[in-house]
């Protein structure tokens, strides 16, 4: 295990690591910063330029965690985000090894920790059942699934998708953030088809189909714009009551 710190310098960046796992992040800072590097993307719509240009400096990242990916987009499913965020919060305190460093942080549970959990156990933490079981799956599958970080992109996704519960939706998060699939674009979600016709059309609903329409110039650069669209703040009007977020004893 390793913790690896990055701070941005007047020169660029600068890294520190600690743990048995140091000189691996270091040797990986590269691919973990990522790059932001858009001049694949030409011809797009001007609806869209001051998104992009808002996000010049992002960059977009590769931790190759598939592991870490799959938890924390597993306990996103179907629940609000500060919903999702109390349920991580919980089961790393409870399970998480205590990274190296200064710092006092703890790490997402390991495979073999998940793997030897049960449903009764999760469900301590807010996560109920149907999203305890693909928990302890993917964490049984550990091995096999982090190997999707040397297939191709349809291969990845077609491994990931053949765990129940993994869908459309969860591939594209994990291939986004541990495979670097900069062309990942969820369907299926709540909100991410509505931001889309808002930014890029003025509608204030859209569907996936018209979603994919919309963001089809930006190919193969999807994920960024919708990275854009999320930092810079932009979702459609909300009507109704907000999600709660549910208690648990």
């Amino acid at each position: 295990m390793g913790t690896l710190q990055i701070s941005r310098t007047d020169d660029g960046i600068a890294a520190t690591a600690w743990g048995d796992a140091a000189s691996t992040l270091i040797g990986r800072l590269p691919e973990l910063v990522g790059r932001n590097d858009v001049s694949e993307l030409s011809d797009v719509p001007q609806r869209a330029e001051p998104l992009l240009a808002a996000c010049r400096g992002v960059r977009l990242g590769v931790t190759s965690d598939v592991h870490a990916a799959l938890v924390k987009t597993v306990l996103g499913q179907v629940v609000t985000t500060k919903e999702a965020s109390q349920n991580l919060r919980a089961l790393v305190r409870a399970h998480g090894e205590v990274a190296p460093g200064p710092r006092t942080m703890r790490a997402i549970p390991s495979a073999d920790v998940l793997a030897g959990l049960t449903y009764e156990e999760l469900h301590r933490f807010g996560i109920e059942r149907r999203r305890a079981s693909i928990l302890i799956e993917i964490a049984r599958r550990a091995k096999r699934l982090h190997a999707i970080t040397t297939m191709s992109r349809q291969d990845a996704y077609t491994r990931l998708m053949a765990i129940r519960g993994i869908g459309k939706w969860s591939s594209a998060i994990v291939m986004g953030a541990a495979w670097g699939d900069k062309d990942a674009t969820p369907v299926g979600d709540y909100h991410i088809p509505n931001s889309v016709a808002w930014a890029l059309a003025g509608r204030e609903r859209g569907t996936d189909e018209e979603m994919l329409e919309l963001l089809e110039p930006f190919r193969p650069e999807r994920r960024r714009l919708l990275i854009a669209i999320k930092l810079a703040g932009v979702h459609a009007p909300r009507y109704g009551p907000k999600t709660a977020v549910r208690k648990h004893l």
